[in-house]
């Protein structure tokens, strides 16, 4: 039997990961961060800017938090999920590419931007995520799953390694400094992401639903419909522990991706510094992502996530007492070992519990709970740095969520059905 990753459906999909992770690299875990603090808030003090950017961040998830699982539930009675995704990804591309254009000093206006861009990019996830079993089989979950967030890494690890050199070399591009090569990265970023959509856009096909529905009964439906599974669903015990269980230890993990270089930052290690460990993250997890496809194959979903969650959470705990820019790199190193291996066995995890019938409404409240998660992690780790003055205690706080995340998870049984 020849593997799924030869199909033409499949790679496609995958690509969506290698489209989108250029913003979750060069924008999101890379250059916003540190743009930010240096440019749109340049001359506030560093817990202060941690705060601000930890309320951006916070502002987003919620956005998308709130619309997640409705428009989920209406892709499934329309037949939309392609299109859906089709308008997020047109949104967030967008709005990256405007991030060029956001003056210094303008913190409000980045935020408001960068948080318009982070609601294309977790809407377009969503309904990426819910066509994996458009395109799949269960039994092939755990290596499509991989594969996407194998190619998301590398894809994203290639652009933003272009994009570093642009920002150290600005002349070798013929740009005036390293501010004007950061805001030509976040228009590269935006055109990488459009363009490296379109093969999903002609060669996946969706489930569509028997009767699909036009646009307003599909929102009627829909509606109702959520209503109903929010109503019942208690009847899905294992789907249940397992959300309760994400919510906590994919908080921490969003955390970790998006507030790492400030929490550098603030050690007071050099840009050049971080962006490097970001590199060093990438390209290690890309191959640690496909390598996570087998552990769950050959030890179960569940102990692969309850692996990384372990490592997660020494990790955590080592930050606490980082002190050098020698460990920083060892901690990225690690953390790129088993990033890419949670989120991938997680969605194909998830994706084992849901009824078919109901991916996108479903992986809408898979989406909905890692973005709730989103809205905590970060504004957390900000009023902590605001309030004790200390960034140590502010990733600290990070320690609990893997804890109890993780104890949550062991209750959930392995491969076992959505309404068991």
């Amino acid at each position: 039997m020849s593997s799924p990753m030869l199909r033409k459906p499949v790679f496609a999909w995958a690509m969506y990961d290698w489209a989108n992770s250029a913003f979750a690299t060069t924008v999101m875990a890379g250059f916003f961060p540190v743009f930010f603090k240096q440019y749109w808030s340049a001359g506030t003090e560093p817990t202060v800017s941690t705060f601000r950017l930890g309320l951006g961040n916070g502002i987003a998830s919620f956005a998308i938090a709130l619309v997640a699982p409705l428009l989920g539930a209406i892709a499934d009675r329309g037949g939309a999920r392609v299109r859906m995704l089709a308008f997020f990804t047109l949104l967030g591309s967008v709005m990256t590419a405007a991030l060029y254009w956001v003056a210094k000093g303008d913190w409000p206006a980045a935020v408001l931007v960068y948080a318009l861009a982070s609601v294309g990019f977790s809407g377009g996830s969503t309904f990426c995520d819910s066509l994996m079993t458009d395109v799949s089989e269960p039994r092939e979950f755990d290596t499509v799953s991989a594969y996407g967030f194998s190619l998301g890494y590398l894809g994203g690890g290639l652009l933003f390694a272009v994009n570093v050199v642009m920002t150290l070399k600005p002349e070798l591009f013929g740009l005036d400094g390293a501010a004007a090569a950061v805001r030509v990265s976040f228009l590269s970023v935006g055109v990488w992401w459009a363009v490296f959509t379109l093969p999903l856009l002609f060669w996946v096909k969706e489930q569509n639903p028997p009767r699909p529905l036009a646009v307003g009964t599909a929102l009627r439906t829909g509606w109702s419909e959520l209503v109903s599974t929010v109503k019942h669903v208690r009847q899905y015990r294992a789907l249940t522990l397992f959300l309760a269980a994400y919510w906590l230890y994919i908080d921490g993990v969003n955390t970790v991706i998006k507030m790492a270089v400030d929490y550098g930052l603030a050690l007071g290690f050099e840009a050049k510094s971080l962006i490097t460990a970001l590199l060093l993250t990438q390209f290690v997890a890309f191959p640690a992502a496909l390598a996570f496809g087998w552990i769950g194959n050959r030890f179960g979903t569940r102990r692969g996530i309850q692996l990384a969650i372990i490592v997660y959470l020494g990790v955590t705990v080592w930050a606490c007492w980082l002190d050098n820019v020698k460990e920083f790199y060892a901690m990225a190193v690690i953390i790129g070992l088993v990033q890419g291996g949670i989120q991938s066995l997680s969605r194909s995890f998830f994706g084992r519990l849901v009824p078919a019938e109901k991916a996108g409404e479903f992986f809408g409240f898979f989406n909905l709970m890692g973005k709730f998660a989103a809205v905590v992690g970060p504004v957390l780790t900000g009023v902590v740095a605001l309030l004790t003055g200390s960034s140590r205690l502010a990733i600290g706080s990070l320690v609990l969520l893997f804890a109890v995340g993780g104890a949550l998870l062991m209750r959930v049984p392995d491969g076992e059905a959505a309404a068991g």
